[in-house]
């Protein structure tokens, strides 16, 4: 592909107009606790989120649905709840909260790039999940952590076929409730694409042959194998044309099967540090990330947490363009929580 026909891997921003976001929150501040009816919180917010000026609209819903666009969106000027409570420090959902305007947000932007999703092993199966800095999880490679630099990954789904990259998140949305105190965090994100131009062919080769497992999610090994690893079948690290890749890297942890991996693997590590790679934000109460799963990786600096109620809060979906293919896990008595 020329240089001139490339597809173009920058983060996209888009920022709404301050009647568009009054607009939105004033409807949203209606907004029933999703938890009770997900259903019907869908609905309400997909009626609102089509209030969006047309052009603003078109662009969430091409960066969803079409191969060729940047991986990665940043939309700013959103509603937020006039009112919050303390961060969560315990890693659970927020009990108290008197409005659910970023809930709506949240869910009103999942519902333009597809179907929100549950799995029991991520937060109990909340379709919204609460990302706070935990002290018992402060040096994991997990959304609870904060002590340590969280490697680039995909966020992936255990697999009793031995394929966890089938299964996992099309797009991840995070919306931001409130930055940490010193502004110190950061999220990265390297797009597929521009991590093979910067890495030589024989790296490339490698990472595209199966020598590379998996590691399962924290929450299924806590869960299901009390604490033992359980790693998927031997798979690709990169798939898919060069033009459109598709890459898989669990932040659990990945095995390498030979010393041609480990090096492979360490040097797509450092690829996604590149300057020409990386995208960098620091996201702020009223900006919303929007990320595609499968297009690149992402990561997140380390940063100081407090644990006293004003430190970083995040909100998060998992989001599939289809249930269907994944009906086979659904949880017994849920449309949207599967195993």
């Amino acid at each position: 592909m020329t240089e001139s026909h490339r597809p173009d891997t920058g983060l996209v921003s888009l920022t709404l107009a301050d009647d568009v976001r009054d607009d939105l929150q004033q409807l949203l501040l209606h907004l029933p606790d999703p938890a009770r009816d997900v259903d019907d919180a869908m609905t309400r917010t997909h009626q609102i989120f089509a209030r969006l000026p047309l052009a603003v609209l078109r662009e969430i819903l091409d960066f969803g649905r079409h191969v060729d666009t940047p991986a990665v969106m940043m939309v700013s000027n959103l509603p937020t709840d006039p009112e919050l409570p303390p961060t969560p420090t315990d890693g659970g959902s927020c009990a108290g909260k008197p409005t659910f305007v970023a809930e709506g947000v949240l869910l009103g932007l999942s519902g333009l790039l597809g179907e929100p999703v549950g799995f029991v092993t991520e937060k109990d199966g909340r379709i919204v999940h609460d990302i706070t800095p935990t002290a018992a999880g402060a040096a994991t490679q997990t959304s609870q952590g904060s002590k340590v630099f969280l490697n680039f990954h995909n966020d992936i789904v255990h697999d009793p076929g031995g394929r966890y990259d089938i299964t996992n998140p099309d797009f991840l949305v995070l919306n931001c409730l409130r930055s940490d105190p010193h502004e110190e965090a950061e999220t990265w994100y390297a797009d597929g694409r521009d991590i093979l131009r910067v890495l030589d062919e024989d790296v490339i080769e490698v990472l595209r042959s199966p020598l590379f497992q998996l590691n399962a999610p924290g929450g299924y090994v806590r869960m299901f194998a009390a604490g033992k690893e359980v790693y998927s079948d031997p798979i690709a690290i990169v798939s898919g044309p060069d033009h459109s890749p598709e890459i898989a890297v669990a932040a659990n942890g990945v095995r390498c099967l030979s010393s041609a991996a480990s090096e492979a693997f360490d040097r797509l590590q450092a690829a996604c540090r590149h300057p020409d790679v990386a995208r960098v934000v620091r996201l702020a109460p009223g900006q919303a990330l929007l990320v595609n799963n499968r297009k690149g990786l992402h990561a997140r600096t380390q940063f100081t947490a407090r644990y006293d109620g004003r430190d970083r809060w995040l909100q998060r979906t998992y989001i599939r363009r289809s249930l269907w293919n994944i009906r086979g896990r659904a949880a017994e008595g849920s449309r949207r929580v599967h195993l």
